[in-house]
Parts: C-alpha cells; structure tokens; sequence
C-alpha cells in the first residue's frame, strides 16, 4: 500500500540514545570478566576478609565491624565501576576507534557522558544488591537514610566517572590501564573509602577532601548514622564539576 514503508529520516531523540547507548555499555561491562572482578568479587573479598579479620584480630572500631565495612565496601564498588572500570574501557573504545564511530553518529558527546553513566548506576545497582546480600548474611542491620544513600550513589558515581572519563580522554590506552589501577589501589588503601576517617589520624584532616573520603563518609553517614552528610556530597559536586570541566576541555573522540 502507498505510504507503508515511507522513510523517516533523521535522528532518534535524544532520551533514546542515551538509552540504547546505556543498554549497550551495561551489557559490554557485565560481560567482560575483569570489568566483573573489580564489580563484585574485589568488593565482597574485601567485605568478607575485614569483617572476618578484624573480629580475629580485635581490630577495635566505633561500630560492629560490619557496619563499618559493608557502607566502605559499597562505596568501594561504585569507585571501582565508575572510576576505574570505566577509565579502562573508555582508554580501550579510543585506541580501537569504537569511540571515533560514535563521534560520527548522531549521539553528541553529553549523550555519550549520560549513556556511560546511565550503564554505571544500572551495574552499581547489580553491586548494591549482591554486596547487601552478603553484608546481610554476615549480619549486618543498617540504620538507613534512604535520601542519603542515594545521593551519595548518584554524586559519587558522577564524581568518579568524570574524572575516569578524564584519565582515558588525556591518557593513551595502556597507560590508562596502569593510572587507572594505581590509583584505585592508592585510594583502596590509602583513601578512607572502606575504613572510616577516624581511622587514619592526623591523615584523615587530608583525605576527607578526596573523592574517596567524600565517598566513605557520606555512605557511613547513611547507613550507619541514619543521616545524610550535606557536606561530603558537597565534595562529592565539587570532585564531580572539576571532572566534567576537564573531561570537556580535553577529552577526544580517538
């Protein structure tokens, strides 16, 4: 019949874009196997191995020791998912071209930005579920703010993948892979992101102003305290528009 198959040329509008571009990074990150170890099986090993060691140990903490790893931990998973699993696969999409492609595409780069994001909070989501099922096992009872907690996911995760996108946009491939890991390791050990800033002295004057720190505290705000930290998600904003400034100045298509 006249006018069934008439073109429609143009564009899909951006909502959709952004959607099927989250779909497809979700999917490329739950399949790749070292994507997943730094996902969920680094954070629950952490998780398991703190509550276990410092129970033999008498490692002596504020709270039960799974209330203060489990809120650390999680925090933990969305800076390895939005930060360094994220500076690692984009660092890659550059040398290969994939990101040049999309470059060519109707998708402009803040769709791209969103469509990377949107794949991160629906991964965290999968961490969230699996890391709380764990923590729940080992006994873990939250005081939660509900408000809090999801703030402290949504600028978190804005915080670190702006500054992932940042590293793989200035940074040739393998040398991405090496920043990426090392300062994932720097932040995990050094960055009150699973241990509370109590527990760094002197030190933690320093790092509550990391993205890291921000991170930890507002998520043991949370959880732990049934609050929401106004001041470490303010940190959070602030990591997160130091990013987005950069990634937009420097980041490039190849």
């Amino acid at each position: 019949m006249s006018g069934t198959f008439t073109a429609m040329p143009g564009a899909a509008p951006l909502h959709r874009q952004v959607l099927a571009q989250a779909r497809m990074e979700a999917r490329l990150m739950i399949r790749n196997g070292e994507q997943l170890l730094l996902a969920v099986v680094i954070p629950v090993i952490v998780l398991i191995g703190g509550v276990t060691g410092s129970e033999h140990l008498g490692i002596s903490l504020e709270h039960d020791p799974i209330d203060v790893f489990a809120p650390g931990v999680l925090a933990l998973a969305i800076m390895s998912t939005a930060f360094t699993s994220l500076a690692i696969a984009t660092g890659f999409e550059r040398r290969y071209g994939v990101i040049k492609r999309l470059g060519a595409s109707p998708l402009p780069r803040s769709g791209l930005l969103m469509g990377k994001v949107g794949a991160l909070l629906l991964v965290e989501a999968m961490q969230v579920a699996v890391i709380a099922a764990v923590a729940f096992a080992l006994g873990w009872d939250p005081s939660t703010d509900v408000v809090g907690f999801l703030l402290a996911v949504v600028t978190g995760t804005a915080a670190f993948a702006s500054l992932g996108l940042f590293l793989s946009g200035v940074l040739r491939a393998e040398a991405t892979l090496a920043a990426a890991n090392l300062v994932y390791l720097l932040l995990l050990a050094g960055g009150a992101v699973v241990l509370p800033i109590s527990a760094y002295g002197a030190f933690g004057d320093v790092v509550r102003w990391l993205p890291s720190g921000a991170l930890g505290s507002a998520m043991r705000a949370a959880l732990i305290d049934g609050a929401t930290s106004w001041r470490d998600l303010g940190v959070l904003v602030l990591w997160a528009g130091v990013g987005t400034t950069l990634t937009a100045r420097t980041f490039k298509w190849e």
